[in-house]
C-alpha cells in the first residue's frame, strides 16, 4: 500500500510535474505565437505604409506631367492616410527599442518626402519653371525617398528575421510538449493534441498570412507596374500634343510671345523673334529698350506702361491694336496688329500673358498706294467735270470777246482791254485743256506712230531746250517700236518730262532717254493698281537731279501740286502725263531717291496683232539650291523675291538695310549669292555694300537689282559697267536666269544669256 501510495504519489507528483511543466509551455507556446502575429501585423503595415508612399509620389508625378486635379486629390487623400498608418506601425513595434529608433528616423524623413511632393504640386500649380528646375536640381526628393525606402527595406528585413526566429521557437516548444505528452498521461496527450492542433491551427495561419503578403506584395507591384505604364503613356502623349503645339507655333507668320506674371519669356516663336528683335536669353525689358514705338499714325509715343505686355499683365483683353515699332539698330520700321490675353490660374490670379503679333506692314503699304490711285481718280473725275462745265462757259466767254474786240476797235482804250480779256481767255483756254488731259477726257488721236522716232525728234528738240548744262543721251530698241497712240501728245509728255529733269538738276547733270519691249505679269499687275497684265514698250525719262522724297513722290501726278517756287511752274507737267498715259491704256511708274535722281517709266500697251516675246516656247527657269542673300528695303519687293527664289529650290536669307546686312555679313552669315538693290537707305548703298562684302570675302558672287533702269545706272556712275543688274519690275522667268548666270559665273554666260534673252524679249 505504501508503494501504491508511493507510486501514486510519485504518480500525482509526476503528473503534477507534467501538468505544471505542460502548462508552462502551453504558456510559452501561447506566447510564441502572439509574438509571430505580431511579426506579420507589423510586415502587413509596413507594406501598406510602402503603398501609400508610392501612391503619394505616383499622383504628384502625374499632376506634375499632366497638371490633372483629379491627381491632386488622390494625392491629398494619401497624404492624408500616411501620418495614421505610421503611427500604427509604431505601435506595433513599441516593445522594440532598435525598430522603434529605426522608424524615428524614418518618420522625419517621409514628413519631409511628403512636403517635397506637396511643394512640387504647388510649383506646377503656380506654373513656377523657375522653382519646379530649382528643386529639380537639389535632387532632393529622389535622394529622400531612397532614404525611407532602404529605412523600410531594413526594418522589414529585420523583422522577417524576428518572423523566422518566432516560428522556429514555436516550432521547438510544441515538439518539446510533443514529447512529454507521449511520456505522460492520456490526459496530456490530449492537452498535447490540443497544443500540437493548435501548433498546427496557427502555422497554417502563419503559411496563409505569407501567402496573402506576397499575394499583396505582387497586387502592389502590378499596381504600380500599371501606374508607372500609364504615366508613362500620359507622359507620351503629352509630348506628341506638345510637339505637334511647338511646330504649328513655329510654322505660324504671326509672332506668338507667352510671359509670366513676372514679364519673363515662357515661350516665343521664330515670328516673334524676328519681329522684334528677341532672342532666347535676352530678357524682354531690354528688348523694349531697343525699340520706339508709336501710335498708328507712326509719329505719338506710346507710353511704357501703355504697351501691350504690360496692359495684358494689368488684365486688360485687347484684339488688333495698331502701333508702329521702329527698331534703330536694325533701321527697320513695322506697322503691327498686336492681340493680347491676361492667363489665370484655377483661382483667378493673373499667372501671365499670351501676345500675338501679326505684320501689316507689306498690306498697309499695298493699300496705301491702292488709295493713291484712288485719289487721283476721284481727283481726275471731279477735275474732269469742273474743266467740262467751265469749258463750256469759256466758250460764250471766248465768242462775246470776239464780238466785243470788233465793236471797240475804233477805241484804243477799250480795244486794249478787250485784247487783254482775249490773252487771260486763252490762258485760260491752255489750262482747261491741261485739266482735261489729267482726267483723262482730252480728245486724242491716235494712229499706229514709231516710237523711236519720236524719241530721237524729242531729243534734237531738247538740246537747245535743256542748255549745255544738260548732257543728253539716248539708248533705244534696236527693233522698231510700233505704239497706237497720239504722237503729238507723246512728245508733249517727254518735253514736260525732260523740263522737270532739268529743273531737278540746276547745276548741270545727265538725262537719258530709253525704250524697248517689256512684258508685265500677273505678280506686277497685283502689286500696282490698274495695270492689266500683257506686253508693253517701255519708255524711261532718267535724270541725276535732287531726286524726291516719298511724300513728294506720292503727290507727284496730283494737279497743281509743285516744289518749284512761285510763278516757276504750274503743277499741272506731271499729271498732263499721268493723264494722257492712263488714257492711252497704259501704266506710269516713278523711282526717285533723294539727292540720287529720278528714273519715269511709261509703259504703253502693244497694240492688237503684235507681241513683246517671239512665238518661241519659253524655256522653264533655271533651279538651284544655294543660298541667296536678299538686301532690299521695300518690303513689298522683298517678300516677293524671298518666294519667287524659294519655289525655284533656293534656301534665302533677307536684310532691309545695308547696315544690317554688313552686320549678318561679320557675324559669318554664309550664302552664295548677294542680290543687293542698288540705292537704299541707311548710309551704306548696294554699291558700298557689295565692296566691304568682296573685302572681306573676296569671291563673292553679286548680283545688282535697281528700279532705275540699267542705262541710267551705269550712265550715272551708281554701278560699273561690267556688273550685272536686273532691273524692275522683272518676272520670275528673268530672275531665274540672272541668278543663275550670276552663280555660275561669266565665264559660263554664253548659254544662259542668250536663254535669258530669249526669255526677256
Amino acid at each position: 500500500m505504501i508503494h501504491q501510495r508511493l507510486a501514486l504519489g510519485l504518480g500525482l507528483g509526476t503528473l503534477l510535474a507534467i501538468g505544471a511543466a505542460s502548462t508552462a509551455l502551453d504558456i510559452k507556446s501561447r506566447h510564441d505565437a502572439a509574438w509571430v502575429t505580431s511579426s506579420l501585423d507589423i510586415l502587413q503595415r509596413t507594406s501598406e505604409l510602402r503603398l501609400l508612399l508610392s501612391e503619394a509620389e505616383a499622383t504628384s508625378r502625374g499632376f506634375v506631367l499632366t497638371a490633372a486635379e483629379p491627381f491632386r486629390a488622390e494625392f491629398e487623400d494619401v497624404r492624408g492616410k500616411i501620418p495614421a498608418a505610421f503611427a500604427e506601425l509604431q505601435r506595433a513595434v513599441a516593445d522594440s527599442p532598435m525598430p522603434t529608433q529605426l522608424l524615428s528616423q524614418t518618420d522625419a524623413l517621409i514628413i519631409r518626402r511628403i512636403e517635397i511632393a506637396s511643394d512640387v504640386i504647388r510649383l506646377k500649380a503656380a506654373s513656377d519653371r523657375a522653382g519646379l528646375e530649382a528643386l529639380a536640381r537639389r535632387a532632393e526628393g529622389p535622394a529622400t525617398m531612397s532614404a525611407i525606402t532602404a529605412n523600410l527595406d531594413r526594418f522589414a528585413t529585420e523583422q522577417r528575421a524576428l518572423l523566422a526566429q518566432r516560428s522556429a521557437t514555436s516550432k521547438a516548444t510544441g515538439s518539446l510538449l510533443l514529447t512529454i505528452d507521449l511520456c505522460g498521461l492520456a490526459l496530456l496527450l490530449v492537452i498535447a493534441g490540443y497544443l500540437i492542433r493548435r501548433a498546427y491551427l496557427d502555422d497554417q495561419a502563419l503559411r496563409a498570412s505569407l501567402v496573402r503578403s506576397e499575394a499583396e506584395a505582387v497586387s502592389l507591384a502590378e499596381r504600380a507596374e500599371k501606374q508607372h505604364l500609364d504615366l508613362v503613356e500620359a507622359h507620351e502623349k503629352l509630348r506628341h500634343s506638345a510637339e505637334i503645339l511647338q511646330n504649328t507655333f513655329n510654322s505660324m507668320a504671326e509672332g506668338v510671345l507667352v510671359i509670366d506674371a513676372a514679364d519673363t519669356v515662357v515661350f516665343s516663336n521664330p515670328a516673334v523673334e524676328d519681329l522684334l528683335g528677341y532672342r532666347h536669353g535676352r530678357r524682354l525689358s531690354e528688348v523694349r529698350s531697343r525699340l520706339r514705338v508709336y501710335e498708328s499714325d507712326g509719329v505719338t509715343p506710346i507710353a511704357p506702361h501703355d504697351l501691350p505686355t504690360p496692359r495684358a499683365l494689368r488684365g486688360e483683353s485687347f484684339d488688333r491694336r495698331e502701333m508702329i515699332v521702329h527698331q534703330p539698330d536694325r533701321d527697320a520700321t513695322l506697322r503691327l496688329m498686336i492681340s493680347g490675353r491676361p492667363l489665370r490660374d484655377a483661382a483667378g490670379n493673373i499667372t501671365g500673358a499670351a501676345m500675338v503679333y501679326h505684320d501689316i506692314t507689306m498690306a498697309h503699304e499695298t493699300e496705301r498706294l491702292l488709295q493713291q490711285a484712288q485719289k487721283l481718280d476721284a481727283i481726275g473725275k471731279l477735275t474732269g467735270g469742273v474743266a467740262h462745265d467751265f469749258n463750256n462757259m469759256l466758250t460764250i466767254i471766248t465768242g462775246t470777246i470776239e464780238t466785243l474786240a470788233d465793236e471797240v476797235r475804233d477805241r484804243p482804250a477799250a480795244a486794249a482791254t478787250a485784247a487783254l480779256i482775249g490773252q487771260a481767255t486763252d490762258r485760260c483756254t491752255e489750262l482747261i485743256r491741261h485739266l482735261l488731259a489729267f482726267a483723262r477726257k482730252q480728245p486724242l488721236h491716235p494712229r499706229d506712230s514709231d516710237v523711236n522716232s519720236t524719241i530721237v525728234d524729242i531729243a534734237k528738240l531738247l538740246r537747245p531746250t535743256l542748255g549745255e548744262q544738260i548732257e543728253i543721251n539716248s539708248i533705244l530698241e534696236e527693233e522698231t517700236l510700233i505704239a497706237h497712240i497720239d504722237s503729238a501728245q507723246l512728245a508733249n509728255s517727254l518735253v514736260n518730262m525732260a523740263i522737270n529733269a532739268r529743273d531737278a538738276m540746276p547745276n548741270g547733270g545727265k538725262l537719258l532717254l530709253e525704250s524697248r519691249r517689256i512684258l508685265l505679269d500677273e505678280s506686277y499687275a497685283a502689286a500696282n493698281a490698274g495695270v492689266t497684265p500683257g506686253s508693253y514698250i517701255m519708255i524711261a525719262v532718267s535724270d541725276t537731279g535732287t531726286g524726291m522724297s516719298t511724300e513728294v513722290r506720292d503727290r507727284a501726278f496730283e494737279p497743281f501740286f509743285t516744289t518749284k517756287e512761285a510763278g516757276k511752274g504750274s503743277g499741272l507737267g506731271l499729271s498732263m502725263v499721268y493723264g494722257f498715259v492712263k488714257q492711252s491704256g497704259g501704266h506710269i511708274k516713278i523711282y526717285s531717291e533723294e539727292g540720287r535722281g529720278t528714273t519715269i517709266r511709261l509703259y504703253i500697251p502693244v497694240p492688237k496683232g503684235q507681241s513683246a516675246t517671239p512665238a518661241r516656247p519659253e524655256p522653264p527657269p533655271p533651279r538651284g539650291e544655294e543660298t541667296i542673300f536678299i538686301v532690299e528695303d521695300d518690303l513689298l519687293v522683298q517678300d516677293f523675291v524671298v518666294s519667287q527664289l524659294q519655289s525655284l529650290g533656293y534656301k534665302t536669307i533677307t536684310a532691309s538695310t545695308g547696315v544690317e546686312a554688313l552686320a549678318k555679313i561679320e557675324s559669318g552669315q554664309s550664302f552664295d549669292l548677294l542680290f543687293t538693290d542698288v540705292i537704299m537707305p541707311g548710309g551704306i548703298n548696294g554699291k558700298e555694300l557689295a565692296e566691304e562684302a568682296l573685302r572681306q570675302r573676296p569671291g563673292t558672287k553679286v548680283l545688282y537689282t535697281s528700279g532705275y533702269t540699267d542705262n541710267a545706272m551705269v550712265e550715272h556712275g551708281r554701278i560699273d559697267q561690267a556688273a550685272l543688274l536686273l532691273t524692275k519690275p522683272y518676272r520670275k522667268s528673268e530672275l531665274a536666269w540672272m541668278v543663275r548666270r550670276a552663280l555660275v559665273g561669266l565665264a559660263e554666260d554664253t548659254s544662259i544669256a542668250a536663254e535669258q534673252r530669249r526669255a526677256h524679249s
